[in-house]
């Protein structure tokens, strides 16, 4: 009977970790990457909400990965995976085509700093797909799916099996945005969110297998209606939603 109650016990954690996200601590390597004195006062000023380590736990980052920072903005994400990926691995921060080279995009000073040494900058015109020179273990977007499905003409499927093809077999694909209510249509060009089941639909027709979600992020405060980059106590604070794919091995 004890053994059979162990068992349940191990099953029930199992389902718990797949359905509710990230349980285990982040390892003292993800711990050390955020703690990283290079990483700017402005980012470092957003961890208390953005919670970076256990982000790195439920991505499973490890020490010699090659990452896809797709669409890093500031570089938040960007920085962070350099210093956990290590000297080792490779991190490409992947947006589009530049439009002003007057004023060059946070990813492609990152690469340049010598502190990031292994931060490679892409630009692409992501409409035709993603692209990257290596195999990856992880492609990791934060609040931009709901953007890209704002690229005029955009195929979500060919665009998600082209992630999908540019990971190794058993790679991951994370996905976080802003959540929008059930059912919205329109959401993601008026207040900047998507339905999370419409990403979980989207992204398990290019061949991905859902692994599971988690809800370090989620605010029920939130009731879905306000622009997700609005001044306003929700500001940096929105309900978000983290999803985890497996590309099959």
């Amino acid at each position: 009977m004890h053994r059979k109650f162990l068992l349940t016990a191990v099953a029930a954690l199992a389902l718990t970790a797949a359905a509710g996200g990230a349980i285990a601590k982040p390892t003292p390597a993800q711990t050390a990457a955020v703690a990283d004195k290079a990483r700017p006062e402005a980012d470092t000023a957003r961890d208390a909400a953005r919670k970076p380590a256990e982000m790195l736990e439920f991505a499973g980052v490890k020490p010699g990965q090659t990452v896809v920072d797709m669409i890093p903005g500031g570089g938040y994400f960007t920085r962070i995976f350099s210093k956990a990926v290590g000297p080792k691995g490779v991190v490409y921060a992947v947006s589009g085509p530049v439009r002003d080279p007057s004023k060059p995009p946070a990813q492609d000073t990152i690469a340049a700093d010598a502190n990031y040494a292994n931060v490679k900058s892409i630009h692409e015109p992501l409409a035709q797909g993603l692209t990257v020179p290596t195999p990856a273990d992880l492609v990791w977007t934060s609040q931009n799916y709901h953007d890209v499905k704002n690229i005029k003409d955009i195929d979500m499927t060919a665009f998600n099996k082209a992630v999908f093809n540019s990971l190794k077999p058993g790679g991951v694909y994370v996905v976080l945005d802003h959540v929008a209510k059930a059912g919205a249509t329109d959401a993601t060009n008026t207040v900047h969110r998507i339905d999370p089941a419409v990403v979980k639909t989207e992204v398990e027709a290019a061949g991905f297998k859902f692994e599971g979600e988690s809800d370090l992020l989620r605010n029920p405060a939130d009731d879905h209606t306000t622009k997700s980059f609005d001044d306003g106590p929700l500001r940096g604070k929105t309900d978000q939603f983290i999803y985890k794919f497996r590309k099959p091995k």
